[in-house]
Formats: structure tokens, C-alpha cells, sequence
């Protein structure tokens, strides 16, 4: 037997090589008719790249749908993020379509299956000592805090959650996550923060 032999990292990596490469194969076609309604109600581009942090603070281009519109006020600042987000915008966040494209990312060894989930570049100096634990090991498409409240958490709940994975993070501890994600997109929990489209910015957690 060859897969008892190998290191936790590889078999972990190994499952994220196999299960992106499935998955963009198999959902094609799925992939490419949400292009099309993205195209069709939102215009171009299809996809929304934005920089992200992963591992080891180490930057990378995270690949989403786009789920907002590009429009204005008349300073030709961008509208608030409830006002751009579009009804085929609304229907990929509610049952977490959007994030499909992240498969690229995973392959491409960005991020893989379960980690914590990837955050914008200017939180970093921001964190605190614990909180930067969350960059010891790849960002992931869900997480522990992802099946444990989501958006619906604090940032200080999240992070919490986020290093606690970074302690306990196994095979065993990922099929368990990735399960229960199933089960939370499909009951669609936790995809807002009260009174926001998504999260409220992160402005802080050192002492």
C-alpha cells in the first residue's frame, strides 16, 4: 500500500489535486452555464479575481463568479454592496456556487479543499500573534469556521476557530468538514453578517 506511506501534507494535498481535478471535469457544464448567466445579467467579466493572502502570507489570485454589478453614484464611487449585488449575484452566494471557480486555485496549489478561508492582503498587519496562525497552513475553499456559524461570527470567533484547525487539522477532521459543509450550504446558514451582504471589514485584533 502506497497512500499509508505518505506524509499527512501529501495525502492532504494529494485528496485537493484529485477532488479539484474531478470537479472541474464533472461540473463543466455547470461551471459554464453559470458564465453564461453571469454574462447575460451582469456583463463582462465573468469572474471576480482579487488578491488574497495564503500560506505564509504568501499573496495569490483567488478566482470567484462575480456576483455584484459595476455601478455608480454619481461621484463615481461604487454603490454599497447591497445596492450592486444582482439577483443571479444573490442566488450564487445563497447556495455558495460562486466559490466553484476556487477549484482552479486548488489545483493550481493556492489553496486546498479544507483550510481557513483566504482574506485580503491589508488584514495582515492587522492580527494579532494567534491570528496569524491561520497563514501556518494552505487557505481553504471551507473550514472549520465555515461549518461552525460562518459569516454569522465575529471576526475574533472566527479566527478562534481558524487557529483551533491549524492545531487539529487531519484526514479524518477534514472528511468531517467537508460533509458538514454539504449539509450547511444546502440549508444555506450563515452566508451573511447581520445587517451586510457578506462580512463586516476586519479593523483589528492586536492587544
Amino acid at each position: 500500500m502506497i497512500l499509508p506511506i505518505l506524509t499527512p501534507a501529501t495525502r492532504k494535498r494529494l485528496l485537493d489535486v484529485v477532488a479539484a481535478t474531478l470537479g472541474l471535469l464533472l461540473l463543466s457544464p455547470v461551471l459554464l452555464l453559470l458564465s453564461l448567466l453571469c454574462l447575460l445579467s451582469q456583463g463582462w467579466p465573468v469572474f471576480f479575481i482579487q488578491e488574497r493572502t495564503g500560506l505564509q502570507g504568501r499573496l495569490f489570485r483567488l478566482v470567484k463568479f462575480r456576483t455584484m454589478c459595476q455601478a455608480l453614484d454619481r461621484q463615481g464611487r461604487p454603490l454599497p454592496d447591497a445596492r450592486r449585488l444582482t439577483a443571479i449575484g444573490r442566488f450564487l452566494r445563497a447556495s455558495s456556487l460562486d466559490e466553484l471557480p476556487e477549484l482552479w486555485n486548488i489545483l493550481r496549489g493556492d489553496m486546498s479543499l479544507v483550510g481557513p478561508r483566504p482574506l485580503l492582503p491589508e488584514y495582515l498587519p492587522l492580527y494579532s500573534s494567534e491570528q496569524a496562525r491561520r497563514h501556518e497552513i494552505l487557505p481553504g475553499l471551507t473550514g472549520w469556521a465555515q461549518i461552525n456559524g460562518r459569516n454569522a461570527l465575529s471576526w475574533e470567533e472566527k479566527f478562534r476557530l481558524d487557529v483551533w484547525y491549524v492545531d487539529h487539522h487531519s484526514l479524518a477532521l477534514d472528511m468531517r468538514i467537508l460533509w458538514a459543509t454539504i449539509h450547511a450550504v444546502l440549508r444555506r446558514e450563515g452566508i451573511s453578517a447581520a445587517d451586510h451582504v457578506s462580512m463586516h471589514p476586519f479593523t483589528g485584533g492586536r492587544p
